[in-house]
Parts: structure tokens; sequence; C-alpha cells
């Protein structure tokens, strides 16, 4: 066990996991959280600098903005596809240590890009989809993770993983506006701009948005190289992995994935943009952190509920849930730029987050069993060997549908900023967005119920 590379990895066999599993599996995972975390915060870290940049000099648009806002979501989204698959081709060690590395390239990006108006708004859309290079860490993370856990502690196991590391939405939005007001880094900080808001200036360093994450990803890069394990009893090759896009479950669980995860991103991308479009006259990112935090905090929640009683049954509701959230959303946003309720919507919006968190938890709990079952069942009656074949098969490709199944969801970073800023374009508001949502949920409740929670449904999970 002192080698990287772990020959034989069996979770399911409790002797093995008491004396030596376990203690592995547990180290690779709180190495792994920090490492996601900062993921997470780079690759959100503009929806925190696109609502600065206009105080410091920059004249974009508003449409402009929600590019910047939605563009590392689509990067990272597309990256994800890829990533689904590398840690079977590479090693989990090498891979987390490899992709979060990668991070430095947007961080170092952003702390030259904004210490100068004169930059070009086509540097700015480079370092964004940059960025997208956090977003696409997240599917071979959870990938990895899953591979070291047995199946009654994946659910747990992977939501912490996740909802720890989604916890970097908020650290960047609760962080970078504190950061900025200050040389933290001293001279390496740089001169400050001069930012304008309500007619008053102050200085800021818009470059620490970027700057502040450089040590740490340095720190997880090498903790991930020296700390964490490559296991054999994972490898694959693509063609492998391939098998998933035959399974129909693939394809129905990356949906219910976005409604969860494709939602929390998107609302995090989104949030801060929408409360100053909406609510002009509050300071968008003093509240705009309290959703991403609250989803990702109760995630390993929703994980836990999934593990006693049973995914399926967690997601349905959830999901009627969401779609009342959205009701509650509508009802207190202003009409016409009139009235509205801050208080309302803030509260609305975390429920929304909230229940985001509960379903992203119990979605990543289903798909193992999904595929443990599936597997099993077709090696029915063909002995041993072929049940514990089954057993190795239904990991790697329950690993392989987590990655790719995030790939897809993580698309609503990119198409729920956008959704609101189309909306608002063509109709004046939000609200043709949110209704929208609400159809989505509500095709989302039909398709877990059919096939997952209803009584005799073909896959009980």
């Amino acid at each position: 066990m002192s080698s990287h590379v772990i020959k034989h990895w069996n979770p399911e066999d409790p002797a093995f996991w008491k004396s030596e599993g376990q203690i592995v599996a547990q180290r690779n995972l709180w190495i792994s959280i920090p490492a996601l975390t900062l993921a997470f915060a780079v690759w959100m870290v503009w929806s925190v600098v696109v609502v600065k940049l206009p105080q410091v000099g920059f004249k974009f648009s508003t449409n402009q903005l929600f590019w910047l806002a939605a563009l590392p979501g689509l990067f990272g989204a597309t990256l994800r596809i890829f990533y689904s698959f590398m840690v079977p081709i590479f090693g989990g060690r090498r891979w987390t240590a490899i992709s979060t590395a990668s991070l430095l390239l947007p961080a170092l990006g952003i702390y030259y890009a904004v210490q100068s108006p004169s930059t070009p708004y086509e540097i700015f859309v480079i370092l964004a989809l940059l960025s997208g290079f956090g977003g696409g860490n997240f599917a071979s993370s959870m990938a990895n993770i899953n591979f070291f856990f047995p199946k009654a502690q994946k659910g747990l196991a992977l939501g912490l993983n996740a909802g720890l590391g989604n916890l970097g939405v908020s650290i960047v939005q609760f962080i970078v506006p504190l950061v900025i007001t200050a040389a933290v880094y001293g001279v390496l900080s740089g001169d400050p701009q001069t930012a304008v808001t309500g007619g008053k200036s102050a200085p800021i360093w818009l470059q620490n948005a970027g700057l502040v994450w450089v040590p740490f990803i340095i720190a997880s890069t090498l903790a991930a190289w020296f700390g964490m394990n490559d296991l054999a009893d994972a490898k694959a090759s693509f063609a492998d992995q391939a098998v998933i896009f035959r399974r129909s479950h693939t394809w129905l669980m990356s949906l219910l994935y976005t409604g969860t995860f494709g939602s929390f991103i998107g609302y995090s991308a989104g949030f801060p943009l929408l409360i100053k479009s909406q609510f002009p006259g509050i300071v968008a990112l003093d509240y705009a952190w309290l959703g991403p935090f609250v989803g990702a905090l109760i995630r390993p929640v929703g994980g836990w509920l999934a593990d006693r009683l049973g995914g399926a049954r967690v997601t349905f509701w959830n999901f009627i849930l969401m779609a009342l959230g959205v009701v509650a959303v509508l009802y207190f946003l202003p009409q016409g730029g009139v009235g509205g309720n801050f208080t309302g919507f803030l509260a609305a919006f975390m429920l929304l987050f909230a229940t985001t968190g509960i379903g992203n938890g119990s979605t990543f709990r289903m798909i193992p069993v999904i595929f443990l079952t599936d597997r099993t069942r077709a090696a029915a009656g063909q002995g041993p060997a072929a049940q514990e074949q089954a057993v190795k098969d239904a990991n790697k490709e329950a690993a392989a549908v987590i990655g790719f199944s995030s790939a897809i969801a993580a698309y609503g970073a990119f198409f729920i900023p956008k959704s609101y800023g189309s909306s608002i374009a063509m109709t004046g508001g939000p609200q043709a967005a949110l209704y929208g949502f609400i159809a989505f949920y509500v095709l989302c409740v039909l398709v877990t119920w059919w096939n997952y929670s209803r009584k005799n449904a073909p896959m009980p999970c």
C-alpha cells in the first residue's frame, strides 16, 4: 500500500475494507476535496469579476457581461465529456495533479488582464473559456472517488467530495469581494485601480480575483501528486467505457442530474447579475454567495438521505419542491421593473439552492446502484466469477456515467445565465426563462417516477 499504484482494490470485502481499504480511501477523499473546491472557485470566479469590470473602466455591454459569466460553463461542460474517461486511462492521482495544475492558466491570466482597461474583450473571452478547466475537473474527481468506496458508503463519500467541492462557488463569491479591497500579497498584487460606484470612488485590486488562488493551487497539486493513489483495477480504455452510451440509464440519469446540478451551477453563475438587474438598489455580492453555500453544504445530506430512504424517492420529491421554488421566485420578482420583494426573492432562491444540493446528492447515489443492479442481473446464474466481474464492470460503468452525466449537467452553467439574458433582452424580464425551468422540472418528476420510484418501476433504486 506504500506505492502510489495499488494493484488490488476490493472495498466490498469487509475484511479488506477494515484492514487496509478505509484509510486509503479516506486519504484520497480528503486530498480530492480541496482540489475540487479550488476547481469550482476558478470556474465560477467570473460570476464575481463581471460585476466589477464596469466599475474599473471596462466598457462592456450587459449582454457581453452575461456571455463572460456563461462561457466558463460552456467550456467546462464540454471538457467534462472528455474528463469523464480520464481516470481509468491516466490514473486518479496523475489526473488530479495535472487537472489541478491547469487552474494556474486562468488564475494568472485574470491577474494580468484586469489590470488594464485597454485589454480587449476577446482576451476576456479566452480567459473565461480557460476557467472552464475548473468545471471539467468535477467529472474526473467524482469518477475517481467512486472507485474507492463500497456501495453502502458511496452516497456519503460522493456527497462529501461534491458538496465540499461545490463550496468553491460560495467561497469565490464571498472571498473575492474581500481580497480585492487590499493588496493581500503585497507588491505581487500590483497597483490598485479606481472603482467608481454611485459616484463614489475607492481603490480596488481586481487582479486579486485570480492571484489569490495561485498558492493554494500549487499546494493542492503537490498534495495530489505525492498523497493520492492510482488503482490498477480501475484501468480501462475509452473503448471499454464507451459501452455506457448504449445504456438507457446513462441518458436518463444525465437528464435528472441536469435538473439538479445543472440548476445549482447555472443559478450560481447567474445569481449576482440577476440580483443586480432585477433589484438595482441591492449590493448583489453581499448576498450572491449565500445560495451556493446552502446548496453545497446540504449536498452530503442528500447523499445521506438517499443511502437510507432510496435515491429515487428523495429525487422524486425534491424535483417537486424545485418546481415550487421557481413559482415562489416568480411571485417575488418585480413585474415590468416595478414592485418585487427582495426578501421573498432571496428566501425562494435559498429553497431552490437547497433542493439542488439535496438532488445532487440523491441522483449521484442512484447511479452506482442502478449500474450495479443492472450488471448483476445480467450475470445472474453464471457463477461467482461472473458476479465478481459484474461488480467490477458496474463500478467502471458507474464511474464513467457519473462523469458523463456531470458533463451534460454542467451546460446549465451556460444555459441558465444565457436564458436570463435572452429573456430580459426579448421580454424585459427573466420570467420566460423561469417558466421554462418549471416545465423542465415537471419532466424530471415524471421521468423519476416512471423509471425509478413508482411501485414496480423497472429499476427501483
